[in-house]
């Protein structure tokens, strides 16, 4: 297939990885399952995989929006959004909201999983990515003055770059 055609059929295509180990010594968790929801409709599973020996799943394929997005500052939001659920026997299940997929590369999801003390049921750690600072909606920046104390201890935040005089 000439490379042509392939850059067409992959431009709105991002891959997913997941590596889940033990919070313990860091040991691959085999057999974890690995659950992929729409941010905007997470009652709809996406897809569902198993990690290998390594802890480590195959590359998933997700729907992701153009490569052109992130080259025009107007554009749409550049990456695709997605709630990765990851439950193992003998684990607490981890849910990370808000995992970003872009056009062409590959996010990779480490996921250190905590085991289940004895005689405690379910429980679940739940880790939310926030939105970037261009999509989401954060409160106004709040205004200083452009001259500073230099009296002051402690750190100074400038709102442009000083180069000094003297070092």
């Amino acid at each position: 297939m000439p490379a042509s055609i392939w850059l067409q059929q992959s431009d709105n295509i991002g891959y997913f990885r997941a590596n889940v180990t033990s919070i313990i010594a860091s040991r691959p968790v085999a057999g974890a399952r690995v659950q992929i929801t729409d941010e905007n409709n997470p009652g709809e599973i996406i897809e569902e995989v198993e990690t290998d020996i390594s802890g480590q799943t195959e590359p998933i394929e997700l729907p992701a929006p153009p490569l052109e997005y992130s080259m025009e500052p107007v554009a749409g939001q550049p990456y695709s959004v997605y709630n990765i659920k990851v439950s193992a026997p003998g684990f607490e299940t981890v849910e990370v909201s808000g995992a970003e997929i872009l056009p062409g590369q590959t996010a990779v999801q480490n996921v250190s999983m905590i085991p289940l003390e004895e005689g405690i049921g379910e429980s679940e750690e739940l880790y939310v990515i926030p939105p970037h600072t261009l999509y989401g909606t954060y409160p106004p920046k709040i205004a200083e003055s452009e001259i500073k104390d230099t009296q002051e201890t402690g750190n100074i935040v400038l709102s442009r770059v000083v180069i000094p005089s003297g070092v």
